[in-house]
């Protein structure tokens, strides 16, 4: 294979019953993806180790069944508001908005309907050194409880060197707030956790929450704490830190304000599997990243393998705007007024390929 390419197969059907598809594309680096249509679930995202050995780095389930009836937001895009808003109420413009709330009394990732529900229209695009496959959805006014028709556009694009990026457009008709990511679980080792991978965050700042996982305040320093990750740290010791942030979330639940840089896209974290095996880089125009390293999973889903997906088994780098914007002006803006395109863009690289040559599937 020379150039990237993009392929469709069915898989299976939705609880609305409408098809899901699977669209792969694959690259001469010997990255491949696998996009689902139901939620936009990335499915897969295979990548060669300093070896050349291709497995897949993201946790999954093994139909779309399991997706919708237990699935933890595995790889699903995330909307209309990604994380946590305080009571599942904002007020915008002088109106108050209820989402319903289904986490401790707060609303989580859009609402129990949220995007990670729907199934998505999906158009593929070959371009140069590029295949792509667009996704496309309209939320209507009102839809779980946001104000404003919603029309958003995510593309995954894989291009020659294995960059997957994932970029986000939105246009509303009335005033309304976005916040949208990507929830994939990553794994880069093969192995049951992630407590052997090291991760290092570019940010000086990060929120601390209470005990609903809401944040209580400005951003505050990383020093002198289990957040300062501005170099590498193994995940195993942090996780075992004696620190109350840590203890409330039995590990990292958390987002990272992230340091401006001198262009809107910028990295934001680095992630590499033990021995270094295989190296992820975390590049976005978005001004925080949360954290969350599979606290609550507990070995009961399984991959198609019937591999178990238990505690600490994967790591969520989420990048998007701070929890809880919608009532907090100090942090930054999340409104989406009409006449206005919203836009974000994410990139997972994956340096260690420079150095990686014959890939093979395992």
């Amino acid at each position: 294979m020379t150039r990237p390419t993009v392929h469709h197969r069915p898989f299976g059907t939705a609880p609305s019953g409408e098809d899901v598809g699977l669209w792969r594309l694959e690259s001469p680096s010997g990255v491949h993806a696998e996009i689902l249509t139901y939620g936009g679930i990335l499915h897969a995202l295979g990548v060669p180790d300093t070896a050349g050995e291709t497995a897949s780095v993201v946790l999954s389930l093994a139909s779309v069944d399991q997706y919708a009836e237990k699935g933890p937001y595995f790889g699903a895009l995330i909307g209309r508001y990604a994380n946590r808003i305080a009571h599942g109420r904002f007020t915008l413009d002088g109106t108050t908005y209820r989402i319903p709330v289904t986490d401790r009394g707060h609303a989580l990732h859009g609402g129990p309907e949220g995007f990670h529900t729907k199934v998505w229209h999906a158009t593929p695009l070959v371009e140069g050194d590029s295949a792509a496959v667009r996704l496309a959805l309209h939320s209507p006014d009102g839809d779980m409880g946001f104000p404003g028709a919603l029309d958003i556009t995510v593309t995954y694009t894989l291009d020659a060197c294995g960059t997957l990026s994932v970029e986000y457009s939105t246009e509303t008709d009335r005033p309304t707030v976005v916040n949208t990511t990507n929830h994939a679980y990553f794994n880069l080792g093969g192995s049951d956790d992630i407590t052997g991978h090291t991760l290092q965050v570019d940010a000086t700042a990060y929120l601390p929450v209470d005990t609903d996982g809401i944040p209580h305040g400005p951003a505050a320093a990383v020093a002198g704490t289990p957040f300062d990750l501005t170099s590498p740290r193994r995940l195993g010791d942090q996780l075992l830190a004696a620190d109350d942030q840590i203890r409330r979330a039995a590990g990292y639940d958390h987002c990272w304000a992230l340091a401006a840089g001198d262009t809107p896209l910028r990295r934001a974290a680095r992630l590499t599997a033990p021995a270094g095996t295989r190296v992820m880089e975390v590049w976005t125009t978005e001004p925080g990243i949360q954290v969350y390293t599979a606290n609550q999973l507990d070995g009961t889903l399984t991959d198609v393998n019937g591999r178990a997906h238990g505690r600490h088994s994967g790591i969520c780098l989420e990048t998007q705007h701070f929890p809880d914007t919608p009532n907090r002006p100090d942090y930054p803006d999340a409104v989406l007024r009409p006449g206005t395109t919203g836009h974000s863009r994410t990139e997972f690289r994956f340096p260690h390929l420079a150095s990686t040559s014959n890939p093979r599937e395992s």
